[in-house]
């Protein structure tokens, strides 16, 4: 079997050649390309892999961006350290993913679907997939964000635009409102129906506890074990710390 391997983060991929040498001696990995531009340039030139490895967020960006470049026909199993929309594109579209730290039987099982695909499609059916895949991304990025929200005050309702709140945070399965001068509100929704709620250009979920506006960070400061700790404005009641899973994606996020 032969392999490509796009994958920005050194140690991960070498975590995954590892595992796929184990699983499948006499395997030939290239790679790790770690950038959307090095991969298309790449392929363009090679593309007679048996499966691509492709984690979704590259150094220069998603790395669905690639598809739009060129064609690719191979079957690809998709990485990610934490990517929510991604995993139910890739459930509805019976494209495989891996969601990091990986693990070996998950690996194993992911390269048993691989094989049994291939022999009853052939790679044309995986192409099928990846275009399906491709339109679901687009149409993601098209959606539209909920731009305000009813909170109550007394005994009134008002509105608190999106532009207005800090961040969300959950205390207690209560999930609070805080706007940039600093009131706080009650809100009917959890943290996880926010996340779909909100335009993700804005807000971050740094971990389970907030949900936080890229506005009312005002430095980040490196944490132990890799985490990282934001100062809110207004300030937060707890340290708020990015959690280690997310600490890529939250520096990609930051970077616009």
């Amino acid at each position: 079997m032969k392999v490509l391997i796009i994958e920005d983060e050194e140690h991960a991929a070498l975590r995954l050649s590892k595992m796929l040498k184990e699983l499948e001696p006499g395997i030939e990995i290239n790679g790790p390309l770690d950038t959307i531009k090095n991969s298309v340039l790449h392929l363009q030139e090679k593309m007679d892999y048996d499966l691509i490895f492709l984690d979704i967020q590259l150094a220069d960006g998603r790395s669905f961006s690639i598809f739009e470049q060129i064609n690719i026909n191979n079957p690809v199993i998709f990485t990610t350290a934490y990517d929510e929309f991604a995993v139910k594109a890739f459930e509805l579209n019976s494209v495989d993913y891996l969601l990091k730290p990986i693990h070996q039987e998950r690996l194993k099982t992911a390269l048993l679907k691989f094989k049994k695909m291939k022999e009853v499609y052939g790679n044309g059916e995986t192409s099928a997939f990846l275009n399906e895949l491709l339109i679901s991304f687009k149409s993601q990025q098209e959606k539209q964000y909920q731009s305000r929200f009813l909170v109550s005050k007394a005994d009134s309702l008002i509105p608190v635009q999106a532009e207005e709140v800090a961040y969300f945070y959950a205390e207690d399965k209560v999930v609070f409102l805080v706007k940039s001068e600093g009131s706080k509100y009650i809100v009917n929704y959890t943290l996880d129906d926010l996340e779909n709620r909100v335009n993700p250009k804005q807000f971050f979920r740094v971990n389970r506890q907030y949900l936080v506006s890229v506005h009312a960070i005002k430095k980040v400061h490196h944490y132990f074990n890799y985490k990282l700790k934001l100062d809110l404005s207004p300030i937060s009641d707890e340290d708020v710390v990015v959690s280690k899973l997310r600490t890529s994606d939250f520096k990609m996020w930051m970077n616009g």
